[in-house]
């Protein structure tokens, strides 16, 4: 048996405004032959680089607690602070921080997008491998 994944979903309440929340925190773009627009039920936005798409579907029910998957970013270009501090300037919250847990410089920050669904922040490559 064999498989790949397709996309990822995220059932949200506004799939526009989530998406293109989203979009800005990834850097990802719309589909070329299928733009996002206010009021569609379905949005998928995909990664330049990897092609990833991510597919945001209007569901009737509010996220009923922790999710049971989540993102886990990882800063293209900032370190893991900076990235922190933009997110929330963009529109997060603060879920948990464990900065430090493991160490000065170690551990991760737990946000919420705007609709509460929670992801993680690490460190970026080169900081992990500069603690390596």
């Amino acid at each position: 048996m064999s498989a790949f994944v397709s996309h990822t979903t995220v059932d949200c309440r506004d799939a526009y405004t989530l998406s293109e929340w989203w979009r800005a925190v990834l850097a990802y773009s719309d589909l070329a032959d299928d733009p996002n627009n206010p009021g569609d039920e379905e949005c998928v936005i995909r990664d330049p680089l990897t092609c990833h798409e991510i597919l945001f579907i209007e569901v009737p029910d509010p996220t009923p607690g922790k999710n049971r998957m989540h993102f886990d970013l990882r800063p293209r270009t900032a370190d893991r602070d900076d990235e922190v501090r933009s997110l929330l300037a963009h529109g997060a919250t603060l879920h948990e921080d464990h900065r430090g847990i493991h160490g000065p410089r170690s551990g991760w920050v737990t946000l919420a997008d705007p609709e509460g669904n929670l992801f993680c922040v690490l460190r970026s490559v080169e900081e992990a491998a500069a603690q390596a």
